[in-house]
């Protein structure tokens, strides 16, 4: 028998786990020498634990910066190098890959067949072409839809494990005392918080197998609400994915954002009202040549800004969802829009950034005056508010889609802003959810 192959999987604490336990973790043909991290900072200098990582890894999987890869591959006498992370240019998947191989190794991606886990329940799945689409939204809306026909409906949500993850490995959250059981950073919040509020139940964590079985005990129909743009970890009765007008062209630049795209059942073109239709026409021609059967939707993002009052001429500091505007790329988000439309003056939260936060900044020095909600763990959440408390505005726009004054101490009124979907026309989406819930 062959000796098994030396692999790396880098990812982001994500895609890699599921990937690992579903593909890697019993198969005698690989020997996973470590995971390399990258995207979410603090996520490095971890062990993927033995009690998830099985036999064959009695003291667990060593997890190092991506940054370390070529050194590591040469320690470890690799072979094979598995790009497990999503939202990332074309161009960025074969840089990678070109590093990989100039380092002697080979290069490989798993697609969904090799993923995918399969449901006995119906699974509706929602993803997007970039991070920042709209998804959350559309998951949002389907479930709720389905809550109100009468349906035990559970969504299951893309990881985010960036702590203990033993402990992690399935999460449910019903109510507000989960979210600080499981002791949230503000990424996960964003995700679960609204579910919570509208009473469905949410499940996370690492071990997708397990949370597919838990899921499937509560459920009529499952939701998938997918991260980034990666594609779905279980396999869809229907996929719905979410494009981005405020992005054209980006549906068939990004990985695997492209894949999400070619494979939809439904195309929902979300933010209509806020989009030129030039870019519209874009996204219509690249659905024409990449995936002419799927089903096109159309959709505003309504910006909802609450309590707000009067704020023309006021200053304001603008709060935007993080990985919208990190690995995202975008530059403004709901709370921008809102500021333009209300008037105020927007304080640059640039200039009052401290710690972790300023990092943020000069990693992605496009960002200009909004402040991303990075919150990753308790000292980048504290140095978040102490920005944002050192700035010379009397109130704060929210677009995260938290309640902010829950975990900060902010010395500012706060004006939440929210984002919610709207079909144009006949409620098509919810007619194709219906015929398969």
């Amino acid at each position: 028998m062959a000796k098994p192959r030396n692999i790396i999987i880098a990812g982001a604490a994500g895609r890699d786990f599921h990937n690992f336990l579903v593909y890697y973790k019993n198969n005698p043909n690989y020997s996973v020498v470590c995971f390399t991290a990258a995207q979410i900072p603090g996520i490095a200098h971890r062990f993927f634990p033995r009690i998830l990582a099985g036999g064959k890894y009695p003291k667990g999987i060593h997890i190092f910066p991506e940054e370390k890869l070529p050194q590591l591959i040469k320690k470890f006498n690799v072979q094979e190098v598995v790009l497990a992370y999503s939202d990332v240019s074309h161009e960025h998947v074969m840089h990678f890959a070109s590093m990989v191989m100039a380092n002697g190794a080979d290069f490989s991606l798993l697609g969904p067949n090799s993923t995918m886990l399969f449901s006995r329940r119906p699974v509706i799945a929602v993803c997007a072409v970039r991070t920042g689409s709209g998804k959350s939204q559309t998951s949002r809306y389907i479930a709720t839809a389905l809550k109100k026909a009468g349906k035990r409906v559970v969504v299951v949500r893309h990881p985010m494990p960036y702590g203990n993850l033993a402990k992690q490995a399935v999460q449910r959250f019903s109510v507000y005392k989960d979210l600080e059981r499981h002791e949230c950073t503000i990424e996960e919040r964003e995700e679960y918080e609204q579910y919570i509020s509208n009473s469905i139940t949410v499940f996370a964590g690492v071990d997708y197998e397990k949370i597919l079985r838990r899921a499937e005990r509560e459920a009529d129909v499952i939701v998938w609400d997918g991260g980034n743009n990666d594609i779905p970890f279980f396999k869809p009765r229907l996929h719905v994915v979410v494009v981005d007008p405020q992005r054209p062209g980006h549906e068939a630049r990004y990985y695997p954002g492209e894949t999400n795209f070619r494979m939809a059942d439904i195309i929902v073109i979300n933010k209509m009202n806020t989009s030129k239709k030039k870019a519209v026409k874009q996204i219509l021609e690249n659905i024409n040549a990449l995936n002419p059967k799927a089903i096109v939707v159309k959709a505003n993002s309504n910006i909802i800004v609450e309590h707000s009052g009067s704020l023309k001429g006021k200053k304001a500091l603008v709060i935007e969802d993080g990985p919208t505007l990190t690995h995202g790329e975008m530059e403004i988000g709901a709370g921008m829009i809102a500021a333009k439309r209300l008037g105020v003056k927007v304080v640059d939260a640039q200039k009052h950034s401290v710690g972790s936060v300023r990092e943020t900044y000069k990693r992605y020095p496009r960002l200009k005056k909004v402040l991303p909600a990075m919150g990753y763990g308790k000292k980048q959440i504290r140095e978040l508010a102490q920005t944002i408390n050192n700035s010379t505005s009397g109130i704060v726009l929210s677009a995260t889609p938290i309640d902010l004054s829950k975990i900060l101490k902010i010395r500012r009124k706060i004006v939440r802003v929210r984002y919610e979907l709207e079909e144009i026309g006949k409620q098509r989406l919810l007619r194709e959810v219906m015929k398969v819930a």
